[in-house]
């Protein structure tokens, strides 16, 4: 399951196009790059005023989020058509489609078509997303407000972790072939993106599906040697026992490929693993950990974990907030556990919610200690930040940085001195300003 941008349902990122069209977008990167092609599909058909929104269904309150995006675009824009789309509505369109305003459900086999869009496209119901045996392309120019772009290589899901409805809403495995994922990135950085995430559902599964059953690793090799032009590489979730040998060789010895992998962990606890049918254990973790640093040393970690998950005992979530320690992993996203219907971790036995959201605060504490510990020790440190805003962006370990006393222009790569740290990130100066004022005070002393 391919990462939300954070470890909470929130409010959605928004994107406009010439029309009156506006996408609301809930949920993963992967909903974030197919947002994009919509709003551009929806805009090349000519769509008057239209809200789309690409729900996610990873967690009820993402639901309940969606739900309430929905409800307020109808009350404060009721000429708008809204269409409603993505995981949530393809597992239940009849509940969506019962909402007030909504003028038609999609299905997430048919959003990416651009005869979905056409004007005249008759209404059609949600087809079987498990039928699915492709993933379907559009090629994006732009990521409206973004300084990085996401580029989708995989869909769907073969596995089945019990408390994940994902695979229902994705369906099976599907990758898409190298050469269409070359010519998108190439697209997106002659239109001046500077770093690309590799994203999808389940990523780690890439290539089966293919002729020669390429690897994940194998691919990104290759699209990093036919893009020269790309100056960052980045990957969306990894499974950490799905790397491929190709993988680790890029890990070791391409600086391209970002030194910031986020794991799809999940729990520290054995028994808990087994019983979400996960296909790691502890050990398996943190041996990835220990491997990934050995090859390179500055190598960050984020995770995603959930707290609360049916039957948890004290000993076994402590397991898990050790884990965080054990592994350094500097940056979490942080679920307490939401029961989907349908699934068997929603029929065994469940945690009171206040018990599941009190772990998750503990679990999100230690995440703060731990992102404050990788703070400190980049103090004083050269970093490569793509700017977001004038004064704000991310460096090359993803670690968020807030620029002192200058600016610089959204999707622009600078080199910066670390010149301190805050709750939220570091602080930096740019590295020949900082390296002049330190100078200086040298000579006053």
């Amino acid at each position: 399951m391919t990462a939300p941008e954070d470890g909470e349902a929130g409010a959605p990122d928004v994107t406009r196009a010439p029309g009156g069209i506006e996408v609301l977008t809930f949920g993963c990167r992967l909903n974030t790059y197919e947002s994009e092609a919509m709003r551009d599909l929806a805009a090349k058909a000519g769509h008057g005023p239209t809200i789309v929104v690409n729900t996610c269904a990873v967690t009820a309150e993402a639901e309940r989020q969606a739900r309430q995006a929905i409800r307020k675009a109808a009350r404060d824009n009721p000429e708008a058509r809204i269409v409603v789309t993505g995981c949530a509505a393809q597992i239940a369109p009849e509940r969506w489609a019962g909402l007030p305003g909504v003028a038609r459900v999609i299905g997430n086999a048919d959003k990416l078509k651009p005869e979905t869009w056409a004007l005249d496209a008759p209404p059609a119901p949600v087809t079987d997303i498990m039928a699915a045996t492709e993933t379907a392309a559009h090629l994006v120019t732009e990521f409206a407000g973004r300084a990085r772009a996401f580029v989708q290589v995989q869909q769907g899901c073969d596995h089945r972790c019990t408390f994940c409805v994902i695979p229902y809403g994705r369906g099976p495995s599907r990758s898409v072939p190298i050469g269409a994922i070359v010519e998108q990135v190439r697209i997106l950085v002659a239109h001046g993106y500077r770093e690309v995430v590799l994203t999808g559902v389940d990523i780690t599964s890439y290539g089966p599906d293919l002729p020669g059953q390429p690897t994940l690793g194998q691919m990104a090799r290759r699209l990093l040697a036919l893009v020269p032009e790309l100056p960052r590489l980045r990957l969306s979730s990894l499974d950490p026992v799905e790397v491929d040998d190709d993988l680790w060789r890029l890990i070791e010895a391409e600086p391209r490929l970002l030194p910031h992998l986020h794991l799809s962990l999940q729990h520290g606890a054995d028994l808990i693993l087994k019983r979400m049918k996960r296909r790691h254990l502890r050990a398996d973790a943190v041996a990835f950990a220990r491997r990934a640093r050995a090859l390179r040393p500055d190598m960050a970690f984020g995770a995603d974990l959930i707290a609360g998950f049916p039957t948890e005992t004290e000993d076994q979530f402590r397991q898990t907030l050790d884990l965080v320690a054990e592994m350094e992993l500097s940056f979490l996203h942080v679920f307490p556990y939401s029961e989907r219907p349908g699934t068997p971790a929603a029929r065994m036995p469940q945690l009171p919610m206040p018990l599941r959201k009190a772990r998750a605060a503990r679990l999100r504490e230690a995440g703060a200690q731990a992102a404050a510990r990788f703070y400190a020790g980049r103090l004083g440190r050269e970093e490569e930040v793509l700017f977001e805003r004038d004064d704000r962006g991310h460096t090359a370990h993803f670690a968020p940085l807030r620029l002192i006393g200058g600016t610089a222009a959204p999707g622009e790569l600078r080199r910066v001195r670390v010149t301190g740290t805050a709750p939220d990130g570091l602080l930096a100066d740019f590295a020949s300003r900082a390296e002049t004022a330190a100078a200086a005070r040298a000579e006053a002393a």
